[in-house]
Formats: C-alpha cells, structure tokens, sequence
C-alpha cells in the first residue's frame, strides 16, 4: 500500500492567520518534519508540544540550494516508504516551495501520495502591503535563481526566497543589469503579520540591508515608467521602430524598402570592421546598434507587408544555431574546431542539398575581393586545389606576366587587361587563403596604414606652411618613411 506525505503550510506568519484545519491536523500529529524553523509560529507550536525535524543543518551541508531540495525531497521519500510523514513549509505549499514540487515528481515515481493542504501564501498580504493590484500585471521570481532575462521590468516583479544578504547580493547585481543603480526597491518583511515591515531603499544599497536570515523576506520592485530607462529593452526598439514607420512616423523611414536599405547595410558592416579593427569598445557599440538598427527596419518592412515579423528573423536564427550545434545542444561530439567545423559543413550540406552547385550560396553582392576568397575555399573542399602553396606563387607570376604582355600591347584599357589584372588579384587571394589570411581583412588593414602615413604626411606638409606641389616626391616619400619609423 502506497504512503503518504501529508504538506502543510504555514501561513505567512501569524498565529491567527492558521486555519482551523490547519491547527487541528498539527495538534493531531505532535510531531513532522519542517523545511526550517526559522518562522515565527514554531516557537509558539513547539510550546504547545509540537515538535519538528528541521533542515536547517542541511543549508550548511550543501553549496548550493538545489542540493538542499534535492536532499530535503530524497530523505522525506525515504521516510514516507516506511510510514506516513507530515511535512511543514512557510506559507503554502504551492508558492515558492521547490520541495513541494519535488516532492510531487519523486511522488509519482516511488508510488508515494502527496496530499497538499493550505496555509495562506505571501502573496496576498504582500499586495496589501505594497498596495498593489496584481491584475495589471506581476512577476513572482525565485531569488537564488534569478535571471535577468527573466525579467519584465514593465510589470510589477516579485523576488522571493531572499534569504539573506548573499543572496540579496545576487539579486541585486542581476537587477543592476537591467536597472539604475538608484531605482527604488521595497523590502518587504512578514507580510499580513503584526511585524509586517515596508522599507523602501535604492538598488545599489539592497544587500546593505539585508543581513542575517530571513525567510519571511520578499523584494518588490515597481514597474519602470521612465522612457529612457526602457531603452535597454529589446520591445523598447520595437516599438520605437514601429512608431518610425507608422502614420505618424518619420517621412525618410517610411519610405524605405529593402532595396533602398541594401547600401546602409554594407556601409554600416564596413564601419563596425573599422571599430573592430581600431579597438574601440564605444565605437563598437554604436556600430552595432547601426547594424541592428538596419535588422529591425527590414524586419519592420516585412510586418508592414505581412510576410514576416522580426518573431520569425530570431526564431529562424535560434533554430539554425541549435541545428548546427549538435555537439553542444544534441548528443554528437566535437573535441576541437576541426571537428565543430566539419559538422558545420555537414549539417549545412543537408541543410542545402537542393542546390546544384556548391558556389550557389555565395551572395552575388558579396565584394569582390572576399567572394574570390569565398569561391577557392569551396572548391577547394571537393579537391580542385592545389596541397602546396609553391605552384600559387608560380601562378601568381603567371598571371603577372599575361597582364604585363596585355599592357604592351594596348595603349588604352581593354577589357583584356581588366580580365589579365582580376586574374591576378585572383591568384594572390589564393596564396592568402592558404596561409588562412582573409584577403579583405588584409586590406583593410593595408588601407588604414596607408591612410595613417598619408595623414602624417599632411601634418609635415603643413608645418612647413607649404602644400603638396612644394615638395618633390622624394621629399614626401621621406616623410613617409618617418611615418613608418614611428610605427604608423
């Protein structure tokens, strides 16, 4: 015959608050075991001669709560295999109670009967004491697990199970993540009870107030109204965007399609690889929200048209980095990049099997110097390359000297000559590829070195108070050659 656990709660904290149920079954029993004894009413039980097996050495014994519940849940099964256990919880039994929860799991599994019974929650007197409806929206979040993620700052948030002042110290460096170190937050303490205690602090203070153990403690945090505050939130952007393209909107975004976007696209790319390149953390930021900026409006052209929303843009991306992570969100292996690259290409390769050739992913309006880098990479991986780089560098020469023969015999440009030099080009992004250097990173670097010596050479032009045509271009190649001694 199965056992049974019988859970009881507590109530939020005053005697009277106990039902008369409730009362009745713990004069009954005399003796249970209880999650901790830190509420107000067990001195007053126990003084009534009602005894209880408390956890509390279990906090001390483990790292980490989730161990504690485990090990709260493993012994009470254990004990409810031989006789029928009365199990005691703060507040009721169905909020914020992890135990509760495990309890009905591990229930199921061992064929022991779990039997719920009230206890007033927190939540309730919580409400009252922070005067708030919860109607228009609320959040009840566990403090030692707490995500910012999670987190909708627009609505009221309920933090529980903040024990004490570590814990208070997590949940405020989570929340900082989202907030301003000043925002205002209300510990709340025995709520409905006759200590009931509403302190109102600012954020960067919380674990300063927050010190010895406290079961009967929740945070409430008041939904954020201040427009720039909600600037950190991803439906924020959304809205602003939509706002932008709507009737009242701006007159440049409304008039913009995905054709008339297509250059900003590129243009913003290339200025995030220059923030890149310079190191610039700030520059970084702003390129990127440019960048994100041009994800959102086209995202926004395709809900204006009904054919996708910025919904699908992210549930299609979080599918394929699923996908093609097999080794980390499935059970496929990969020991290094090799590895984790060659099931990239593979998933891939099934991912595109309908395609006739292997260079039909390449954009069209990729550069041209990358898409060459693009092209040899692919055909290299089907074998149509060469295993050492020597016969590269002879093609290089090759193809040199067909373009020097071209120039001797036009004075003007052909298109020969044109197809002689991208032959070239093509030749060295191959010697590139195989010292695995992209080409277009290459030259843009090349490019700001450039750029840097020239700037030099204008600031020694202007302190002689000359300009260009006053120098011979062996004076400025000597201060080119300054600019390289001085590492620019």
């Amino acid at each position: 015959m199965a056992k049974k656990i019988k859970v009881l709660g507590l109530g939020a904290g005053d005697y009277d608050q106990l039902t008369i149920g409730t009362l009745k079954i713990l004069q009954g029993t005399k003796e249970g075991y209880i999650r901790t004894k830190h509420h107000p009413l067990v001195p007053q039980l126990e003084a009534e001669g009602i005894t209880f097996q408390s956890f509390d050495d279990s906090y001390e014994a483990f790292k980490t709560f989730e161990e504690v519940y485990e090990h709260i849940s493993n012994v009470l099964i254990e004990k409810a295999e031989k006789e029928d256990v009365l199990y005691v919880v703060p507040g009721h039994p169905m909020v914020a109670e992890q135990t509760v929860q495990l309890l009905l799991q591990k229930g199921k599994e061992k064929e022991v009967e779990i039997e719920i019974s009230g206890g007033q929650s927190f939540l309730d007197p919580l409400f009252t004491a922070v005067k708030i409806d919860p109607i228009e929206g609320f959040q009840l979040l566990d403090g030692t697990s707490l995500k910012k993620e999670e987190i909708q700052v627009t609505q009221h948030v309920i933090i529980a199970q903040v024990y004490d002042g570590f814990v208070a110290s997590d949940v405020k460096l989570v929340l900082m993540e989202k907030l301003p170190d000043e925002y205002p937050v209300y510990i709340v303490r025995s709520a409905g009870s006759q200590n009931e205690n509403v302190q109102k602090v600012q954020l960067y203070e919380l674990d300063h107030h927050i010190r010895e153990v406290d079961n009967l403690l929740t945070l409430y945090i008041p939904p954020v109204t201040d427009e720039e505050v909600l600037y950190k939130q991803f439906p924020t952007l959304r809205s602003i965007i939509a706002t932008l393209r709507g009737p009242d909107g701006c007159p440049w975004d409304q008039k913009q399609t995905h054709e008339s976007l297509r250059s900003y696209v590129l243009e913003e790319a290339y200025e995030l690889i220059e923030a890149i390149d310079n190191g610039d953390d700030d520059h970084i930021i702003e390129e990127l929200g440019d960048i994100l900026l041009q994800v959102m409006l086209h995202a926004q052209i395709g809900e204006d048209e009904g054919m996708f929303t910025v919904d699908d843009v992210i549930e299609g991306i979080s599918a394929k980095m699923v996908r093609r992570h097999p080794h980390v969100f499935g059970k496929k292996e990969a020991n290094n990049v090799e590895d984790v690259l060659t099931n990239w290409e593979e998933i891939k390769k099934q991912e595109k099997q309908e395609r006739e050739s292997i260079l039909d992913g390449i954009p069209r309006s990729m550069p041209s110097l990358l898409k060459a880098y693009h092209i040899q990479k692919k055909v290299s991986k089907v074998g149509f390359d060469w295993d050492d780089v020597a016969p590269m560098y002879d093609k290089v020469q090759e193809e040199l000297e067909e373009f020097k023969q071209e120039v001797k015999e036009s004075t003007e440009v052909t298109e020969e000559m044109m197809e002689e030099f991208g032959d070239i080009l093509t030749a060295i992004v191959n010697v590139a590829r195989y010292y695995k250097i992209d080409p277009e990173v290459a030259l843009a670097k090349s490019n700001a070195k450039f750029i840097n010596r020239f700037n030099y050479i204008e600031e020694r032009v202007k302190e002689r108070g000359a300009n260009f045509r006053d120098f011979s271009l062996e004076q400025l190649d000597e201060f080119w050659n300054e600019a390289k001694k001085k590492g620019l």
